[in-house]
């Protein structure tokens, strides 16, 4: 019974909680989460054109913004739009470019991961 508590130990030890890890350990084994419906777990250089601003807002532009709504409880298209007018962007560009990073989001988590690190730091 020890050594096989050791070994479940071991086994559990050797599981990353860590999401960079855990990328890394699929790189390694060649698995991409894309094969199974999901968005690509594959690096993604900095200056990759995925990262490339959409109708002129960037990623942390996105993120900046999606946490002003969030602080301020905007939880609907309308206040958000307003919000964006508000920080000097069109709703329309706006609106295209929420729909874009979105669709980029489900492509490569890279992109999740990046905004979430750009909303997190956004005041």
């Amino acid at each position: 019974m020890g050594f096989l508590k050791k070994m479940q130990d071991k086994a559990q030890a050797a599981v990353s909680t860590d999401p960079d890890a855990v990328k890394a350990q699929q790189r390694s084994l060649g698995i991409d989460t894309a094969a199974f419906g999901g968005p690509s777990n594959a690096a993604v250089s900095p200056d990759d054109p995925i990262f490339a601003p959409i109708e002129g807002i960037s990623l942390e532009e996105y993120a900046r913004i999606a946490k002003i709504g969030a602080n301020q409880g905007v939880t609907d298209e309308a206040g958000m739009n307003a919000i964006a007018m508000a920080e000097g962007h069109d709703p329309a560009a706006w609106g295209t470019a929420v729909k874009g990073w979105v669709e980029r989001m489900g492509q490569n988590m890279a992109i999740g991961q990046s905004f979430r690190k750009y909303y997190d730091a956004a005041g």
